[in-house]
């Protein structure tokens, strides 16, 4: 994991693999980073992943790894690809974006 940013934060990239749409993932996502003061998005992405995009404290951040790891109950995570870097300060909240459904 790099250094953290001037304030503590950090940023995080991650694409989950396996039956991962249509089962609530982004909604548990959303709720996760809303209560942990994460900012970013949550997408589905065409080919079945969902990826996230993520700012915030290391702690909160690592927590949101493994409720990704974890999944919904219904989910089935194969893996997940995560890179971390240093934030960019771009998100003034945490969103579900479209573009891609596969259904939640």
């Amino acid at each position: 994991m790099p250094e953290a940013g001037r304030d503590g934060q950090r940023r995080l990239d991650a694409t989950v693999h396996g039956d991962v749409q249509g089962v609530g993932f982004r909604v548990l996502v959303i709720r996760t980073a809303m209560r942990s003061g994460i900012v970013g998005w949550v997408a589905n992405e065409s080919r079945g992943n969902v990826r996230t995009v993520a700012e915030g404290p290391a702690e909160a951040l690592e927590a949101l790894l493994e409720v990704l790891r974890e999944g919904p109950a219904a989910a089935h995570v194969d893996r997940v690809d995560a890179t971390w870097s240093a934030p960019t300060g771009e998100f003034g909240s945490f969103e579900i974006r479209s573009g891609w459904h596969g259904g939640d």
